[in-house]
This record gives structure tokens, sequence and C-alpha cells, in this order.
């Protein structure tokens, strides 16, 4: 885990007051402090050392270092389907759509039209901080955050150095890069960086079950990403932020490549003066391309099932927050926030003979927004209270669905569904205690609310041979939770944590199965043999009970961590999904395991080694497949070879584990991640 000394923080030269009145000031490129009452939550911190030395060089994969954090798929990035990719915690899983809330210089990061998280969008070499909340309910950043929140911050001036490159080559023809620039501009700071991945990929079915049509599924990824911070006062400062990104996959057969476009930008104001404030304004685009197609039994043939050519989307939106003067210890946070999304996806479908038959269109609008207040009170050095709630508005609007005949332009389907709209109420509130010196006790309990996103909402899918239906008429999602930890800190460079959490995920949107091939179905049309027909619906609730136990350990250049999580998790169902009633959701496990230990500068080599341990899950809502259990090893170390030049050595799943990423209905497998080496040059940290 290499670890360079930070460089100082940055300063404008001094000058003359008329020509820079604010020459003395340190922008930070942050957001406001945390509270006093964040010791009431169970947060784990990810520091930017472990950020940038991971193996696989991917968020997604850093991220996993907090047992209870899972994708609906165990691949990454490079090879599993974009939509795959929403972000969860504490088992409540089953469904592709993030129920964590996950946030990047406190701008919303999941897709405005599908729900899932584009993880290529975050290079770790620019990133300075991860905070992941596990729980904690909906509170200042929004709604969303039902099973917890990730806040991403970007690395500060006093992270970066002025210069910074790398290349590395790895298996399969692959190439990971970035490069950044980073200095003073004025009494100010900008940084501008990019990153390009490729590689040839890996084939994703498993080699027994091969047949002609699967090929590797290659992948090109790069974004460009650029950063200001300029005073405008004596304690305030604006940061302007822009990101590109282009990321295309192909899923292992002809017919299935995928690709994303998108481009952000946000303005963040932050005051840290007597009235502490944050004025925050963003807009997301995107744009998305997907191809499907199904494989005859013996894999001899690809056949098109569904060209989605176009899924354009846009997100808007922006969040005050204003911290007045209260005196004492006492902290108050009082702010509101808004999101607008509209989407819709324009495909192809009902192919014969190699070419579609009809068009759908389908996409509407959502749009959120509320007020806030949070409450933060040191009674003295030993307790600490808090306490905050939300009110928020939210708007469906516009859904439609249309589908026509390619061959006469009739229109086989035309419906508007009709706009909805309600309000939510969540609160949240804990207690934080030091009985003894090195003791924390912590409890919160919490509510949260998550709306249906559009592509849940409106947008039919295919996998496979199997076929899922949208519905209009999904109700949003609420979440009531309860947790307590304590917290052991025998030495300053030693702490030891444990937590129990009982949540409970009222109206939880899950994939209900409610037929099997071959046969004609409402909303997705013909299913062939041994395909399962579903409809997303709301089922009664997912209750998930559990615990977690996190450990760090620092001993000079020494560091370990570990972390912990058991989920027992089960389905309440009733009506549609009454079958599903006491069973497990979804790619759901019991156990998850991480552990890293690393040296740094041992005679000038950085070392580091990370072991994960999955346990069995579901493939399916009715637990009739099982994704089996792996454990993986990861390697890395940085090997210095001149002046602020290092050689970079990367292992991935060092002992080749099969880690299965899916199970469709026939008994395919398809697997994440196998054996990768890497090897490169890093320039600058």
């Amino acid at each position: 885990m290499p670890a360079d000394l930070p460089p100082p923080a940055i300063v404008a030269e001094a000058a003359p007051p008329d020509t820079q009145p604010y020459a003395d000031i340190v922008v930070t490129g942050r957001g406001l402090a945390q509270v006093a009452g964040d010791a009431a939550y169970d947060v784990a911190t990810i520091d930017r050392t472990r950020l940038t030395s991971t193996a696989s060089g991917r968020l997604e994969d850093v991220l996993r270092d907090v047992a209870g954090f899972q994708q609906f798929r165990r691949s990454d990035s490079r090879s599993a389907h974009p939509t795959s990719q929403g972000a969860t915690l504490r088992g409540l899983g089953g469904n592709a759509s993030s129920r964590a809330l996950i946030v990047l210089d406190g701008v919303p990061q999941i897709d405005p039209f599908g729900g899932w998280a584009t993880f290529t969008a975050f290079d770790p070499a620019r990133l300075g901080e991860v905070r992941v909340t596990r729980g904690g309910g909906s509170g200042i950043y929004g709604p969303g955050a039902l099973a917890g929140t990730i806040e991403i911050d970007s690395a500060g001036p006093d992270q970066l150095r002025p210069v910074t490159a790398a290349v590395a080559y790895g298996s399969r023809d692959s190439i990971d890069a970035d490069a950044a620039v980073s200095g003073n501009a004025g009494a100010g700071f900008a940084t501008l960086s990019a990153s390009y991945q490729r590689g040839d990929g890996f084939t994703p079915i498993i080699a027994r079950q091969r047949g002609p049509i699967d090929q590797p599924a290659a992948y090109r990824q790069g974004s460009v990403n650029a950063r200001a911070i300029f005073p405008v006062a004596a304690d305030t400062e604006l940061q302007a932020n822009m990101l590109l990104i282009r990321d295309e996959r192909n899923r292992g057969i002809a017919g299935t490549e995928n690709a994303t476009t998108g481009a952000d930008a946000s303005l963040r104001l932050i005051g840290r003066g007597r009235w502490g404030f944050e004025a925050l304004t963003y807009l997301q685009i995107r744009k998305f391309t997907s191809g499907f197609a199904s494989a005859n039994a013996s894999r001899t043939i690809a056949t098109q099932t569904l060209d989605q050519f176009n899924v354009p989307a846009t997100g808007a939106g922006g969040r005050i927050e204003v911290r007045p003067p209260l005196g004492g210890n006492v902290e108050l946070r009082i702010g509101a926030d808004a999101r607008y999304t509209e989407g819709e996806t324009d495909e192809y479908f009902t192919y014969v003979a190699g070419a579609p038959t009809r068009q759908r269109e389908a996409g509407g609008r959502t749009t959120t927004a509320g007020a806030f207040v949070d409450l933060s009170w040191p009674l003295d050095d030993r307790l600490i209270l808090t306490g905050g709630g939300r009110i928020d508005r939210w708007w469906i609007s516009d859904g439609r669905l249309r589908e026509r005949a390619l061959a006469t332009g009739d229109f086989v389907t035309n419906t508007d569904y009709a706009d909805r709209h309600g309000t939510e109420t969540t609160a949240r509130g804990g207690v934080a205690w030091r009985p003894a010196r090195h003791w924390h006790a912590r409890a919160a309990a919490y509510l949260g609310w998550r709306l249906p996103t559009l592509n849940e909402l409106y947008r039919p899918f295919r996998a496979g041979t199997d076929a899922t239906a949208a519905n209009p008429a999904l109700r949003p999602e609420r979440l009531k939770g309860v947790d307590a930890g304590i917290d052991w800190t025998p030495f300053p460079n030693t702490k030891v944590s444990g937590t129990i959490f009982h949540n409970v995920l009222d109206h939880a949107i899950g994939n209900i199965t409610l037929g099997t091939g071959p046969g004609n179905f409402p909303g997705v049309g013909f299913v062939g043999a041994g395909g399962v027909y579903r409809q997303r619906g709301n089922l009664d609730a997912i209750r998930s009970n559990g615990a977690e136990f996190d450990a760090q350990v620092t001993n000079g250049e020494w560091r370990l961590a570990a972390s912990y999580a058991y989920v027992d998790a089960k389905v309440r169902g009733d009506g549609l999904s009454a079958a599903l009633d006491g069973l497990r959701p979804a790619q759901t496990p019991r156990h998850q395991l991480s552990a890293t230990i690393g040296r740094e500068e041992l005679w000038g080599l950085s070392t580091s080694a990370t072991l994960r341990y999955v346990s069995g899950q579901y493939e399916d809502d009715q637990n009739s497949r099982v994704d089996k259990r792996a454990t993986t090893l990861d390697l890395s170390a940085g090997i210095p070879i001149g002046h602020n030049l290092a050689i970079q050595a990367r292992a991935e799943n060092v002992t080749g584990t099969l880690v299965t990423a899916t199970i469709s209905s026939d008994g395919t497998i398809e697997r994440a991640t196998p054996r990768t080496l890497w090897l490169g040059i890093r320039l600058g940290g």
C-alpha cells in the first residue's frame, strides 16, 4: 500500500490586498465538517491510501472492505451489465436498483433513469476519502438512503501532487492508465485528470458450458474530470466540478454490446463562517445503449432479442444547508433539497429471422422536494444526543408506454399512465455514550424511503431466456430500522467495533416470478421454453437482522483492517408474492468477510494482501439456484526505482477462484473476474 507524505496545504503567495484580497486563504475543496452527532451511527471510513492501493483499481472493489456492501451481481464494472450495478448494504438486496444513497461531493450519483451506479465515473486516483454509513435512514442528503449512505469526497489540494501519471499492462491485453495535473490558480486551486482502461476481457461463461458463440467480454472505458476551487470571501469558497465519461462493454456474445456516455457538472458554495452554509446545484446527462441476445441449448446460435438503441436521461437538482450559531456545543443543520429526473428507453424487440418487428418507447418523469432539520447536542464529554427529521413531496408524471409494429407503424400499445404524487415523512435519532475511557457505545433508530426509478416503473427487460415486466403502479419503498454498537479503542492505533441491527423494508420492490415459458405473457410478449416470466412488484416487506464487526490496527508501517457481516434476511410476501414468504431475498449472502494487511516502506517496498469471502447466495427470488461461496486473494506491491517513480505489481484473484456472477434458469453459469495480473509504473504518488 504505497503512501507518500502529503504535500503541504496550498496557500497563495502574498500579494497586495488590492490585487489579491484572499491571498492568505487556504481552500480545502471539502464540504462542511462532520458533526459530533455522527458518532451515534455506524460509520466506516476508507482513506486515500487504501483507495489508491487496491489490486483492481476499482471503487466498487474497495467498497467491499466494508462488509455488508454488495451489488446485485458479483462482477465489477469491466464485465457486469451496467444495470446490475446498484449498491446496497445490510442484506437489503434482491433488486438491481441502489438502496444505498451514493453522493460525490454532495451530488447524488444514482443513474437518473435506472437507479444503478456508474462506477466507472469514480477513478480512485481522484478521491480523497469515502465514508460509509450503514443504516441511518434518510437524513441530510435526501431520500434514497434505505440501506445506508456512501459519501465520496474528491481529493483536496493537500492530497494531490502537481503531476501524477501511471500506466499498467495486464492479463488479456489490458491497459489501465491515469494522469493528472494540479496546482494553484490565483488564490484557488485547480486540477485536471483523465483515466483510460481497456481489455480484451475474459469469456464470462464457464469453460465446460461454452459453445461457438461465446467470446471474451471486451471493455473500453475513459473519463475526464476538471475541478476548480476558489475563495469568494474570507471564509467562503466556490467549488466547480465537471466530468465526462464513456463506458463500452461486451457481454460475451454477439449482439450484447452496451455503452454509457455521460456528462456531469456541479457548483457548490461553502461558507465556514459563524453561520456555516452549503449551497449546491448540479446537472447530470446520460445516454445508454444496450443489446440483448439469447443462446440456444448447445450455444451454437445467438439470437438477438432486444436492441435498446437509445436511453437518454437527465437528472438535475440542488441542495442548501444552513448551520446557525446556537452557542455552546449545539449544532443545528437546517436545509432543503430537490431532484428532478426524466428519461425514456427506445428499443427494438420481437425479432423474427434476425430483424425487429416492433419498437417500444417507455419513460416518464419524477420529482422530489424536501426539507430537513438535524440537531447534534453533546451534553458533556461523555454523552451526545442527535435527532432530526425530513418531509418530502414526490411526483411521478408523464409515464407512458408506446409499442408499434414496424411494418405498419400502427400502435400495438399506446398507454399514458396517470400522474401520481405523495408525501413522505421520516425521522432519525441516536445517542453516543462513552462509559469508560476506551469504550464508546451508540444506538440509533431511523426511517427512510425511496421512490421507484423510471426503469422499474416503465421498462420491461430480458436476461437470457427470462423476461421481466415493468409495473407503473409501484409504491415507494419505506424502511424502519434500529442498530446498536460498541467501539473499543484500547490503544490510539487500535479500534474494534461491533454492531447489531434490525431493519424492515416495507413495499420492497422485487422481481416476482409469475410463470414459465413457453408462452406469451403480458408486458413482455413471448417467453421461450426454459425461460421465466416475472413482473416487478411491491413485496410486503424484507426483514433483515444481522451483526457487523470491524477491526483496525496500525503499528508503525503495518496496517491491518478486517470487516465481517452476518445477515439473516427474509421476505414477507402475500398476494402475488405469497409464494416468496419466508424465502431469502435474491443475491443476498449470509456471510461476508474482508481482511487487508499491508506494510509501507519496508526497505522501500510497499505491499498489501486482501482476503475476501462471500457465502453462497440465491440467484433467484424462489431460492431455486445458488451462486456458490467464494474466497479470493488480491496482492499489490510498489517498488520505488527513483525520485517519485515506482514500479507497481498487482494480482487480482491470485488463486483463480471461480466466482459465480449469475446462473440462468437453464443452469448456465457466468463468472466474475478470474486471475488477473498487472505490471506498471507510476510517477508522483
